[in-house]
């Protein structure tokens, strides 16, 4: 057995989009989301998250599953066009009295809220105005991150600022294949990422003018290279493969960019270099502003590559194996990428770490007898756990951890084919059904060790 540390927080996680529904229930304002679902064949037929887990209305239901799979911990999104109906100006009461409501239930269960402000929910009414390529976006996130502070901030002691910015620039302004659904111009993408961080500096700013005692964090992702051999050449490799900027087609997926500006106050060299001809205005100032000191540093962890040192002393991918073990998404299954990805990033940024995702669809089917068995699930989650511990043992200063996701869900272009829950949700009925998954993971946690 392997024992965490005695303080390690255990959790669950989802995003609003992806389970509350009722997207004009009680005043909300329309997403690019809820846009981008009706009018579009990107996604999986035609699928739309109107309904999805029907969470606002049932969350007092999940929550009790949460209380019984026993997290420490519930981290999720507020969706900032149902407080904010326009992204400024009149607030929705309705909408904020919903995440009230949550909080309060989640702390009568004693499951500490961990809020993340930004999970791809830009409201339309922003969008319309330029979204991320409009400079005032910086200020309307700000007084978006300073109501929700102010709100909540007696209450919520947690809060991330943005979910992987490489994926909604990247995902939905570069490759055009996740809302709004745009093929952008590398400069136009890079200034959109220079206005996200600087939202993200600003909205630091303002939670600790209205909540002093909020712990900040920003929760970016990436693949994690992993090295083939334990050769100090080849663990140089990954170190080196981690932070790389990937070809213009997919600049957006990668570690420094977003993350060296946040937690080192500079952007990466070999990124200015490389985009010196198209680079926006940065000044000294944006540079302070992006770089507002932090207290958690989030990953959001699935898979990663196998590197080695190449004879010309540069890093190269060594090529995955014959059949090599995938999961229902296709994406590689990768134990090791949880160990090296948190050791490298610790040893770059100083940082206390969170895992704030990390978890596998699998093909989830109610069986003869009711329940819903899923030893795929249970052996991932065990590989990938002893890495993550294997890291801690290590050095790495790693604090909590929180599985993708609490329930099945609508996983973007992929609508409801995709199941990542610890819970799996009949989407005809809206019934619950906790996994064997959720069980294994309530042990885990009641004995805090793999």
């Amino acid at each position: 057995m392997m024992q965490f540390p005695n303080d390690f927080v255990w959790g669950t996680a989802t995003s609003s989009i992806q389970i509350e529904g009722s997207p004009a229930g009680d005043g909300k304002g329309k997403n690019i989301w809820d846009a981008y679902s009706h009018n579009t064949d990107r996604i999986r037929e035609n699928h739309n998250p109107d309904i999805a887990c029907d969470h606002y209305n049932r969350y007092k239901e999940d929550i009790d599953i949460m209380k019984k799979i026993g997290v420490h911990a519930y981290r999720f999104s507020i969706d900032w066009s149902r407080v904010l109906p326009d992204g400024t100006g009149k607030v929705n009461q309705k909408g904020l009295q919903f995440y009230s409501d949550l909080i309060d239930s989640l702390l009568e269960n004693k499951i500490e809220p961990y809020l993340t402000l930004y999970h791809w929910e830009l409201p339309l009414a922003l969008h319309q105005k330029g979204g991320w390529l409009n400079d005032e976006i910086v200020e309307w996130f700000g007084d978006y991150a300073a109501l929700i502070a102010r709100t909540f901030g007696g209450r919520v002691k947690n809060i991330f600022t943005f979910n992987e910015p490489q994926c909604f620039i990247g995902l939905g302004y570069l490759q055009g294949i996740h809302a709004p659904g745009y093929k952008c111009s590398v400069a136009e993408t890079i200034r959109m990422s220079h206005n996200v961080l600087k939202a993200h500096g600003r909205a630091v700013q303002r939670i600790r003018e209205a909540a002093p005692d909020v712990q900040i964090g920003f929760a970016p992702t990436c693949g994690m290279p992993y090295p083939a051999t334990d050769k100090k050449e080849d663990i140089e490799a990954a170190r080196q493969a981690m932070f790389e900027i990937p070809p213009d087609d997919n600049w957006t997926w990668n570690v420094s960019w977003w993350s060296d500006p946040v937690l080192l106050g500079h952007y990466p060299e070999e990124g200015l270099r490389r985009f010196h001809d198209i680079l926006p205005d940065i000044t000294s100032e944006d540079m302070k502003l992006i770089s507002q000191p932090i207290d958690m540093y989030g990953q959001n962890i699935y898979n990663g590559w196998m590197v080695r040192m190449g004879d010309n002393g540069q890093p190269e991918s060594v090529p995955r194996s014959i059949g090599y073990p995938v999961t229902a998404t296709g994406w590689p299954i990768t134990p090791e990428c949880l160990y090296w990805g948190p050791r490298f990033l610790y040893e770059r940024y100083h940082k206390p770490i969170y895992i704030t995702e990390n978890g596998i669809s699998c093909n989830d089917v109610i069986s003869l007898d009711g329940k819903v068995h899923d030893p795929g699930r249970i052996d991932f989650e065990k590989r990938y756990l002893t890495q993550l511990q294997k890291a801690i043992a290590d050095g790495a200063d790693i604090r909590g951890y929180f599985y993708w996701s609490l329930m099945d869900n609508f996983e973007w272009t992929e609508g409801y084919s995709q199941r990542f829950g610890l819970v799996y949700v009949d989407y005809a009925t809206g019934e619950r059904i906790p996994k064997d998954s959720a069980g294994w993971y309530h042990d885990v946690i009641a004995r805090n060790e793999i």
